[in-house]
């Protein structure tokens, strides 16, 4: 019984390889995931003679359209380590978690980030790594300015117009161009929101869109009213910045504030950017979210294997194989055991990444169990600009959105 609850019975075959493919979080050929998976693979393999796994890694522009074209060509891999889990999950092409992961695997996974690989109620996507957003502010303009980091949205709007007056480019650069719009639009939805107000970002505590709430309509009234058009976030329209141009200009120095992820400490140290990072302010006080954001492993049924890919993911995620990886990428833990083990580490890398796992335990994902996000997604990132733009109307921009965010949902039932 126990190596069944393993995920290690019987492999039913002396010679079983699984295909795995996964996304590629390096950012050069020194780094590349392929590495971390290779010494994965070799360990596991000369434990488990008869399964030898086969991994393919891809970058992250690459990497969801593969999968896509394998599994319409009849040929789903094993295993996916990719950015979404839903469509495949009501398509009935994905085993449960429950049928692979052994009870104390299972279990161990952060439950907001369990609950989020959820479809129909059953848990289908595995969380693999996870963020979390901070505010970060450069300390040398904070300090020529001679203002301290905000704690309320008046605080940071008063920050800005000191860093504009000193002659910051980006005083509070807001990237809500077609790159990433949907991640700083939920970071502010949620930091916008409050306790008892019914809204989580882009949908109620019941998963139904709320994206034209009198909330978000008052955030992005605020955004457009007290920083766009008073010239507080630089000389590119939020509509036209993109999040890698607004990180590579904090790490030039240019930027007073912005909202970023763990990735942004490498960037900004490489450059020698003196920098510090506090939880992103609400209207009154702390936000009270941040916005998390999860990757996704999956294990497809088409191939059988259901024993030695459970085998596989309850060595994946070991303790020392989840703290090895975020350790490498500068990334989350997504189980328990891990978060707690970084959390009371005290080396450097690790204390870096506190301020992030500060925020995990209460932030809010994505609605990733929804089959038509990926259509509302991009919706915002093509129109949310527009929102902020010169004669803009947010509240007209956020009704078309929640109309597109209807019909899809309601499509996605039908």
């Amino acid at each position: 019984m126990t190596l069944i609850l393993g995920g290690c019975g019987s492999t039913g075959s002396s010679d079983v390889t699984l295909r795995l493919v996964a996304a590629d979080y390096g950012d050069s050929p020194a780094n590349s995931s392929q590495k971390y998976w290779d010494t994965l693979v070799k360990e596991y393999e000369s434990q488990h003679p008869g399964v030898k796994i086969d991994v393919s890694v891809y970058s992250w522009n690459d990497v969801d359209a593969k999968v896509k074209d394998m599994v319409a060509a009849g040929h789903a891999p094993d295993l996916a380590q990719i950015g979404a889990y839903a469509d495949y999950a009501a398509a009935g092409k994905l085993y449960p978690a429950s049928d692979l992961l052994s009870i104390p695997t299972q279990a161990d996974f952060l439950s907001q980030l369990s609950e989020a690989g959820q479809w129909n109620h059953t848990q289908y996507g595995i969380p693999f790594a996870a963020s979390t957003r901070v505010l970060f502010y450069n300390k040398t303009l904070f300090a020529k300015a001679g203002i301290n980091p905000p704690t309320t949205w008046d605080e940071l709007a008063a920050d800005a117009k000191a860093l504009k007056d000193k002659g910051v480019k980006y005083p509070f650069a807001l990237p809500l161009g077609p790159e990433e719009a949907q991640a700083e639009t939920m970071q502010w939805l949620l930091s916008g929101s409050s306790a008892g107000n019914g809204g989580t970002g882009y949908t109620d505590d019941v998963g139904t869109y709320t994206i034209d709430s009198a909330q978000n309509v008052q955030t992005f009234s605020w955004l457009k009213n007290d920083l766009v058009d008073k010239g507080l976030t630089g000389p590119v329209a939020p509509g036209s910045l993109n999040r890698a141009t607004a990180f590579a200009a904090f790490a030039d120095g240019q930027v007073g504030m912005l909202n970023g992820h763990p990735t942004l400490i490498q960037q900004a140290e490489k450059k020698g950017v003196k920098f510090g990072m506090v939880p992103m302010p609400g209207p009154t006080g702390r936000a009270r979210a941040s916005m998390g954001v999860a990757d996704w492993m999956m294990a497809f049924k088409q191939n059988g294997h259901r024993d030695q890919i459970g085998g596989f993911l309850n060595f994946v995620y070991s303790e020392k194989n989840v703290l090895d990886f975020s350790r490498e990428y500068g990334l989350l833990p997504v189980t328990g055991s891990a978060s707690n083990a970084m959390s009371a580490s005290d080396s450097t890398p690790d204390k870096a990444l506190h301020p992030f796992l500060d925020e995990l335990p209460t932030s809010e994902l994505y609605p990733v169990g929804k089959t038509s996000w990926a259509t509302v997604s991009a919706a915002v990132k093509q129109n949310i600009g527009q929102a902020l733009a010169p004669g803009g109307d947010p509240a007209g921009v956020l009704t078309r959105l929640q109309a597109t965010a209807t019909a899809a949902d309601s499509s996605a039932r039908n």
